[in-house]
């Protein structure tokens, strides 16, 4: 299968005073696992839909190679879609539900057979063509949708939170088997999640979108470790804001006059771990918690807010027995520290 790019350009779309999508331009790299993330309501889905043909823009245009699909039929794109919820037909049987685009295609029934039953070797799913859609699991049905969205070869895939129904361990199993399909087909995928770590798992880029805006585009480690905005440090990770003044550098250097932030997992309580021109935060212990892998403690520093420190249990020796209202030093190396220009303590 061969990929396209997708240009998205100032698209807007509003229902009554409700602005779903504000100019939102964004290009897509052919081939490109790229994921739309944020909140309910940040507009993620709406612009998937637009894309699929299920919502028309207001104002803007929107590009699948060198072809304007902005007014184009769902039908007539090109597109793949897997939706939250499957939209498996329950009165057919496996095999049936992926021969169904390549009926409305009047695609031959042979022809149609043999690549159903490729695609489904694909999601291996061997050997369960007649079974029921009833009958099959969670993950089975997942592979299904992924299987009917691959088999008439799309040159582009959208999903919808497609795993947000499965429970924890199957869903990290299916990251992995979307990734590995994306990667054998190439297509170009737009994946659409409010879950920060499943973006950072499967993504090439994450786009964080907020109120119908884009808030930052970039890599998953990028965008974790260096957001532009308080709102992409806030909705990705234990993000603490820290307010001028709030930390003090361990050397004894002047720290930065803006707000700066350090993710949870950066503290450490070895200050030789943060090295010579780390950072450190004293406060009162006010609550602990073993979560398995790590310690979750919260201090409350002279001035700010509650921060939070998360020590590795393998580095946590001495976390057990602290003591509540005891007081606590932590601290972070200078490049998990990052300052964000314009945000208020």
């Amino acid at each position: 299968m061969s990929s396209l790019p997708i240009t998205i350009d100032s698209v807007r779309k509003v229902y009554g005073s409700y602005v779903a999508l504000d100019g939102v331009s964004l290009d897509v790299r052919a081939g490109e696992f790229l994921t739309l993330l944020g909140p309910s309501g940040s507009g993620k889905t709406t612009l998937l839909m637009a894309l699929a043909g299920f919502v028309r823009p207001d104002s803007g245009r929107l590009w699948l190679g060198d072809r304007d699909i902005t007014r184009l039929a769902p039908n007539k794109r090109d597109i793949g879609i897997v939706f939250q919820n499957y939209a498996l037909f329950p009165h057919m049987n496996v095999l049936a539900n992926v021969e169904y685009p390549l009926a409305l295609r009047k695609m031959p029934k042979a022809e149609a057979r043999r690549r159903a039953l490729e695609a489904l070797a694909r999601v291996k799913l061997e050997g369960l063509s007649e079974r029921d859609i009833a009958a099959l699991s969670g993950g089975q049905r997942q592979r299904v949708a992924l299987a009917r969205a691959i088999v008439f070869e799309p040159r582009v895939m959208l999903m919808d939170e497609p795993l947000s129904a499965l429970d924890k361990n199957l869903r990290e199993t299916m990251q992995y088997e979307i990734r590995r399909l994306h990667d054998d087909l190439g297509i170009t995928t737009i994946y659409v999640t409010h879950d920060q770590r499943e973006a950072l798992t499967m993504s090439d880029r994450v786009v964080v979108m907020n109120s119908g805006r884009i808030e930052q585009i970039g890599t998953p480690q990028r965008v974790y470790d260096r957001p532009s905005t308080r709102f992409v440090a806030e909705f990705m990770g234990e993000a603490n804001m820290m307010p001028p003044g709030s930390v003090r550098a361990i050397d004894g250097a002047a720290t930065s006059r803006e707000t700066l932030m350090i993710r949870a997992e950066s503290f450490h309580l070895d200050a030789k771990l943060a090295g010579r021109d780390g950072v450190a935060l004293e406060g009162i212990l006010r609550a602990k918690a073993f979560r398995g892998d790590n310690w979750l403690l919260t201090l409350a520093p002279d001035a700010g807010q509650a921060v939070l420190v998360s020590i590795p249990s393998a580095l946590a020796g001495a976390c057990a027995e602290l003591r509540l209202g005891q007081r606590v030093t932590a601290y972070a190396p200078a490049d998990k520290v990052h300052a964000i220009p314009g945000a208020k303590g």
